[in-house]
């Protein structure tokens, strides 16, 4: 029995960041779809209903991604769909509003085959 792969939808505003993502779950057999920031991340969700998990940067221009993640968790038709953040920078506070919003997960980049595993749990 075949199972279908989750859909990942990858927000990213740099291209290398968001090609080691897609590359690290693709070779996960992961479904994946790449948008380039929150509003086009929103967009796509608002006509796409069978994405699993959300894996969206921190820091992109316009618009953050704790704010895509409050956009998520205000919306009820949005709001069951798990959030990871990545991003580049250590900081604590930053990690820990994340969390306290209801991300998932703090993850620092590159996102790594080994953290796979742990990013579906979620789902």
């Amino acid at each position: 029995m075949d199972t279908v792969a989750p859909h990942v939808l990858i927000v990213d505003d740099t291209f290398v960041d968001r090609l080691v993502a897609s590359r690290v779950l693709k070779s996960c057999n992961i479904q994946v779809t790449i948008v380039e920031g929150p509003k086009q991340a929103l967009d796509f969700l608002d006509v796409e209903n069978d994405v699993k998990l959300i894996l969206t940067d921190y820091c992109m221009p316009g618009m953050t991604g704790y704010d895509l993640l409050k956009e998520v968790k205000e919306s009820p038709k949005l709001k069951h769909i798990p959030v990871v953040i990545m991003s580049s920078d250590n900081i604590p506070e930053r990690m820990q509003k994340c969390l306290d919003a209801g991300a998932k997960e703090y993850i620092i980049k590159p996102i790594k085959a080994v953290d796979v595993p742990r990013i579906l749990s979620y789902i």
